[in-house]
């Protein structure tokens, strides 16, 4: 005949010899590190609002100060204001009529531009450095015939 045993109590129990006031000042420590970390980042922060306003207010002064020198320009120069809008309109119609004969090689060719890095290079070649300065000269006749509405 066994016996059944009875339910003992384990040996060895966990004991927490640790105070509370022990872990509430580790606890104490880490929020005050955090707390630290957080004011530093706040700072960093504020350094950075602060340089990027500073960056704003230096572009927006540099494009201030060439809006106002275009405006003087155009005061000084109005017949030739006039003379590149109307060059600037001209333009703009050869620029559309080139762009359209660009896509319409681009279309015709395009398995050929897509598979041969040669074919690419004969078109870049063909027509970038045009299409480059067209545009640049487009660009600059519009900027000195746009509105005084600046």
């Amino acid at each position: 005949m066994a016996e059944n045993p009875r339910p003992s109590s384990p040996l060895f129990t966990h004991i927490d010899v640790s105070t509370h006031t022990t872990s509430e000042k580790q606890s104490l420590r880490e929020q005050e590190a955090l707390k630290d970390v957080v004011q530093q980042l706040v700072i960093a922060q504020d350094r950075q609002n602060e340089l990027m306003e500073e960056l704003i207010d230096q572009l927006g002064a540099a494009q201030r100060q060439r809006s106002a020198e275009l405006v003087q320009w155009k005061q000084a120069n109005p017949r030739l204001a006039r003379d590149c809008r109307n060059a600037a309109e001209t333009l703009g119609k050869v620029q559309s009529i080139f762009l359209e004969a660009v896509t319409e090689e681009i279309n015709q060719n395009a398995d050929d531009l897509m598979d041969g890095e040669f074919v690419l290079n004969e078109f870049v070649d063909r027509f970038g450095p045009r299409l480059a300065h067209l545009n640049g000269v487009l660009q600059v006749l519009s900027q000195l015939s746009a509105n005084e509405q600046t």
